[in-house]
């Protein structure tokens, strides 16, 4: 690149805009800059990140900027680099903190985070790509990372965003509404159409050089379509008409690098038999599930259960389903605790939901079950002599 656009560039781009009515994110009391780790926060294009970044750099005396989503900074590379260091530290003060938006954009950038951190420079990088993010970091600054993974608002973040109060019919529009904080305020669904767009060419085509986009698409629209059931590769691969299995695996795997998708494993104290049944699907924001889903009637049910799924990975759990086929299911086991995701409990479900939950505490050894529903109120059910917490969802949910 030539060092004349490079100056034009790190001295002319807009800091991340800030709304105007700005939303206390959770993550932002956790996160620090520090010259021996590099901040980096991951996470869906337009959840937040760039906004996160840029309350960051509000807090910082010298902030130096780059986005490399700019198109003047298409076609970078890390033979870049050292003319980039060169206009950075001909403009930037001794004592900047550097902040780096979408850096998968440019292969090897960890090349460059690792040069100034090593120049004593605090570092905060954003990125759209789980794999990316992920594999590579591990490989290149091992010990000088600190990760964490930016979402859409959780359900107390959207009650800050809309003015309304935790109940049942806040509930019910948060599941329909979901936490992109650019839908929130303009309440188009075609931003979140666009986005799907967006993600799929840029995070996944783009990125992995493929050429047509039909059975992705496809892909993630069917599994938009069967949230919360379990899903095979092989069932997925002959539904679709995709051409192979292998060809299915990959596309799974780069929807969920991108965030759109998250695989729930299937509980069982066999490795084996965890990695040969089929997972559940959950999407990343339940709004998007609403825009986007060919399904023509909405399942409130199936949307309570994709939200507590992301309210789970929120406070660091890692959930997996239990069931037995044509027997019974529960949606959730964490730790020592069985979850069911239930609307609304009647004399038809309870029976259902119970018995799930009673032969997964035997499977599992858990010590608590839980019914977390769209109910006003909480309760305690026993059956066969076991004690049952109802939980309004709306009262659990951050």
């Amino acid at each position: 690149m030539l060092k004349e656009t490079l100056q034009k560039v790190l001295t002319g781009q807009a800091l991340p805009a800030v709304p105007d009515s700005e939303v206390p994110r959770l993550l932002a009391p956790k996160l620090k800059l520090r010259r021996e780790f590099a901040l980096v926060l991951t996470g869906i294009r337009r959840c937040g990140k760039s906004t996160l970044q840029g309350q960051l750099m509000r807090e910082s005396n010298r902030p130096f900027y780059c986005n490399f989503d700019d198109i003047r900074l298409a076609g970078m590379t890390s033979d870049d680099f050292a003319l980039w260091l060169e206009v950075f530290n001909e403009t930037a003060g001794a004592d900047a903190d550097v902040f780096l938006d979408e850096v998968q954009e440019v292969e090897g950038w960890q090349r460059l985070v690792r040069t100034l951190l090593d120049a004593g420079r605090r570092v905060c990088v954003t990125g759209s790509n789980a794999s990316l993010l992920g594999h590579e970091l591990g490989a290149k600054l091992t010990g000088r990372h600190e990760s964490r993974t930016v979402w859409p608002f959780c359900y107390s973040e959207y009650l800050t965003a809309t003015g309304q109060e935790r109940g049942v019919e806040s509930l019910q529009n948060y599941l329909s509404d979901g936490g992109f904080p650019a839908y929130l305020r303009e309440r188009r669904d075609t931003l979140l159409n666009d986005l799907l767009r967006d993600v799929l060419l840029r995070d996944v085509m783009v990125r992995h050089r493929l050429r047509e986009t039909r059975h992705l698409n496809n892909l993630f629209l069917y599994l938009s379509a069967n949230i919360g059931l379990p899903v095979s590769l092989q069932k997925l691969t002959k539904n679709l008409e995709i051409p192979a299995v292998t060809h299915t695996s990959r596309y799974v795997e780069y929807l969920q690098d991108a965030y759109l998708l998250f695989a729930l494993p299937k509980y069982s104290p066999s490795f084996r038999a965890r990695v040969v049944a089929p997972p559940k699907y959950y999407a990343i924001d339940t709004g998007l599930l609403r825009a986007v889903s060919p399904q023509a009637a909405p399942d409130r049910g199936r949307r309570l259960e994709n939200a507590l799924l992301l309210d789970f990975l929120r406070r660091g759990e890692t959930p997996s389903y239990a069931a037995e086929h044509d027997a019974w299911e529960c949606d959730f086991v964490t730790g020592d605790t069985v979850w069911q995701a239930c609307w609304q409990l009647n004399e038809e479900n309870t029976k259902r939901e119970t018995r799930g939950l009673l032969a997964a505490k035997a499977q599992t050894r858990a010590k608590r079950m839980v019914i977390l529903t769209a109910q006003n109120h909480s309760q305690t059910l026993t059956h066969e002599g076991e004690k049952i917490e109802v939980i309004p969802a709306w009262e659990w949910l951050g």
